[in-house]
């Protein structure tokens, strides 16, 4: 299995993806945004600082300890360089500066940039434990810190708003990115899926070219060859049986070209028909069956037809091109393996009972001379064009040992 596509914005993902996408590099956005988080933060140092040495005599109250001003203005600058490392280590921070949050009041804003960050990118449990100590530590800072306006709760109470706050707007973004996550997934999805039903619909195709050049072109080139195959085995012939043998390898050749041309252009038209709809030629129905035998019969093969069907002109296309397609791999089969047999073809059925198609011949005694080479796949395009047409088909030696082909199709009533 492929790995997980890392977006261009790895802190996007889910917390379970994120360590896969920490060697990827700040982007110019990232850093635009982080030099700003970071000269904000600093400036804020500044600011808290100046309140702290103010010798406005409302602000003592916020000063603390006199020592507490230095180490306040060291950490702010520290926790401030340390927004850098928000992207990287978000829990390790928040982890880190859990001591400062209950006395550093340069350090506010670095602090809640960094829970920020994890609520935003990490798992909303984790994001849930560092804001709850945020909530916890406020009254032990207001302790140390008091404010020099608001009382004790009230600060409190305005600290902890001013928290919530953040992490509401945290809690957005985190949504609004996992959305155009999702959102992008989904595109990719479908254009995974669109290009399997391209790659399926391409081997479809190709399956379909397959068996039509198949159906159309075995018959015609088994044909060819027994005529040929006469011609080699009689060069002594008159020369009026040559001519008229030459006469039929041209003409069968011929139309096994327009065939050859005929099935492509059916292939390639737009919006390819359906079964059920009116075949373009050379897709045949079940009254070109006559012309199939009499083909088969001039070139020598011994053909036996017995037409039971109750009403031949109701039989549907689709089922009519099915039949006409099984006789015409039976006669094929038979000329290749079983030269010189005779065949017998049965036709029977109505509305209402099916159209049943068998071809019977008996099984070859030997080895013919020059058999005709075949792909052996005939039987199985056959087998699917019946499947796919609700069907069944069956072949092989019978009981007495001959070989025989049998398909039933269905033949709705009226």
């Amino acid at each position: 299995m492929s790995s997980a596509v890392v977006p261009e914005h790895p802190w996007l993902l889910p917390g379970s993806l994120v360590p896969a996408a920490r060697a990827i590099r700040r982007t110019t956005r990232d850093w635009i945004v982080d030099s700003v988080a970071f000269l904000f933060s600093l400036l804020w140092v500044l600011l808290a600082v100046g309140d702290s040495v103010s010798p406005d005599p409302q602000l003592a109250l916020n000063r603390g300890p006199s020592w507490l001003i230095g180490v306040d203005l060291v950490v702010g600058i520290l926790v401030s360089a340390a927004v850098w490392l928000r992207r990287r280590w978000p829990v390790g921070l928040a982890v880190a500066t859990v001591p400062v949050t209950l006395f550093s009041a340069t350090s506010g804003i670095a602090l809640l940039i960094i829970v920020f960050t994890v609520v935003v990118h990490r798992p909303l449990p984790v994001a849930a434990a560092v804001v709850g100590w945020q909530v916890l530590a406020t009254p032990i800072y207001v302790a140390i810190r008091p404010d020099p306006v608001l009382p004790f709760w009230a600060a409190v109470v305005w600290t902890v708003m001013f928290i919530g706050g953040v992490v509401a707007w945290a809690l957005f973004v985190r949504a609004r990115r996992q959305l155009v996550l999702s959102l992008r997934e989904r595109a990719d999805r479908a254009e995974a899926e669109q290009q399997l039903r391209v790659d399926q619909a391409r081997q479809l195709e190709r399956t379909r070219i397959a068996r039509e050049m198949h159906d159309v072109l075995a018959h015609r080139i088994s044909l060819l060859s027994l005529h040929a195959g006469a011609l080699e085995f009689r060069p002594d012939a008159p020369a009026e049986e040559v001519a008229k043998a030459a006469g039929v390898i041209r003409a069968s050749a011929h139309a096994a070209l327009q065939d050859l041309r005929e099935v492509i252009g059916v292939l390639r038209a737009e919006g390819g028909a359906a079964e059920t709809a009116t075949p373009e030629r050379p897709q045949p129905a079940l009254s070109d069956l006559p012309t199939l035998v009499a083909e088969s019969r001039a070139a020598g093969v011994r053909v036996s037809v017995v037409d039971e069907v109750a009403d031949a002109a109701a039989v549907p296309v689709a089922v009519g091109r099915s039949a006409y397609r099984i006789v015409q791999e039976g006669l094929t089969n038979a000329r290749k393996h079983a030269p010189g047999a005779v065949v017998t073809v049965r036709l029977a059925g109505g509305p209402g009972d099916g159209l049943a198609v068998g071809i019977h011949n008996p099984w070859p005694v030997g080895t013919p001379g020059s058999p005709i080479p075949g792909t052996g796949t005939g039987l199985v395009g056959v087998a699917e064009r019946v499947s796919l047409a609700g069907g069944r088909l069956e072949h092989g030696r019978d009981a007495h040992g001959d070989f025989q082909l049998t398909a039933w199709l269905p033949w709705p009533a009226a």
